[in-house]
């Protein structure tokens, strides 16, 4: 029997490689000859990188580079395994790592000065490597300058009316009049790159980057307006440069606008992020010979049909006509509407009330005892089918 186990990270307790271990470690005591085949998942937000990695036996590299308040901070990106030459070899970028909130104190959160330039910086030291295939992962940035400062990182220069660079932030897009690329990094042209973005937003109005995710990252409702006017400018200004005008394309307000850029600047093809961690691990090939997939996140509710990783997973189980089962950290409101696209079951993992802290300590042994279980239920029908 081959078993595929594909689960995200349970957030805040276990990484995704961590869920398919102890998965892998409750089946064992059941079926102890089954073939397992563990593939870490995510969908393109936090963990994407380390998912990734652990799924193909790559590596993290580690980088000093500017962070969001324009201070040093040690980010990472992944190269993943499989590849034997750099020109083959492929790039995993959380822009997260450089530029996320989780850098900012609340106290100091800004998105008129926040700063994309350190994700720019890990895109530099890839290519600098010779890699020419880059899968960015969007979410839980503290920027809301429309990759303004990833641009500058990789010789893109956006200058005002004086022909001065631009300095750091949303706001200062308001003072944009030229964009040149013609110092921007050399190896862009011949790279690919792909951008995990799960959100549809377009840059500008009231479903844009600035008035959806500003709050979180600091605006008032006064710095969202102009913001938002900030971001139309740039848009603005880019049209009349020559470029297509991307402002009204799905998903390009993500990341306080990087999907902008990545599109506008840099041709990146933005994709959901579960469908391109699938492609990059061959999933769909994986799944040749298996019985069942298991797969899961820390929380099943009525959005995870909606692009998230367990729906992802079902997805190509149901193509290959693979039997497919999921196991939570606890469920949400709508977490039936799975079973309804074909999930055979869903299953928690919480034995009962408890402290947030320790459902999250007891995570490991919670989901390797409810595995168990589900593996023994599967071995009595089994033997009742036998009968």
């Amino acid at each position: 029997m081959k078993i595929i186990i594909a689960p995200d990270s349970f957030k805040e307790s276990l990484t995704a490689m961590q869920v398919a271990q102890a998965i892998e470690k409750g089946f064992q005591q059941v079926f102890s000859s089954a073939e397992y085949l563990k593939l870490p998942m995510a969908d393109g937000g936090e963990g994407t990188v380390q998912s990734m990695v652990d799924a193909t036996q790559g590596e993290i590299v580690e980088v000093e580079v500017t962070g969001p308040l324009g201070d040093k901070v040690l980010a990472h990106y992944g190269i993943l395994g499989g590849s034997d030459r750099a020109e083959k070899a492929v790039a995993v970028i959380e822009m997260a790592s450089a530029s996320g909130l989780h850098l900012v104190p609340r106290a100091q959160r800004d998105p008129y000065v926040t700063t994309s330039y350190g994700t720019g910086e890990l895109i530099k030291d890839v290519l600098d490597r010779g890699i020419e295939h880059i899968i960015l992962g969007l979410g839980g940035s503290a920027t809301n300058d429309a990759g303004l400062g990833m641009a500058q990182a990789l010789g893109i220069r956006l200058l005002d009316v004086s022909g001065h660079p631009l300095g750091a932030g949303g706001l200062a897009l308001m003072d944009l009049e030229t964009v040149d690329l013609s110092q921007c990094h050399p190896k862009l042209a011949h790279c690919q790159i792909e951008v995990a973005c799960d959100v549809t937003n377009p840059l500008c109005g009231e479903n844009g980057a600035s008035a959806i995710f500003g709050p979180q990252k600091g605006a008032t409702q006064d710095m969202i307006n102009k913001l938002d006017a900030a971001l139309g400018h740039f848009a603005d200004v880019m049209t009349k440069s020559g470029f297509l005008d991307q402002r009204d394309v799905p998903g390009v307000g993500a990341a306080g606008g990087m999907g902008f850029a990545m599109k506008s600047l840099l041709n990146a093809e933005l994709k959901p992020g579960i469908a391109i961690v699938m492609q990059a691990v061959n999933f769909a090939q994986q799944l040749q010979g298996a019985d069942l997939v298991i797969t899961g996140e820390g929380r099943i509710d009525g959005q995870t049909v909606f692009g998230k990783t367990p729906m992802g997973v079902l997805t190509q189980a149901n193509l290959a006509k693979v039997p497919c089962i999921a196991i939570a950290g606890c469920f949400g409101d709508g977490a039936q509407a799975i079973l309804e696209q074909g999930m055979k079951a869903i299953f928690p993992i919480i034995p009962g009330l408890a402290e947030l802290d320790q459902v999250l300590s007891e995570a490991e042994q919670n989901l390797t005892f409810t595995a168990r279980n589900i593996a023994a239920s599967m071995a009595l029908a089994q033997q009742l089918n036998a009968q």
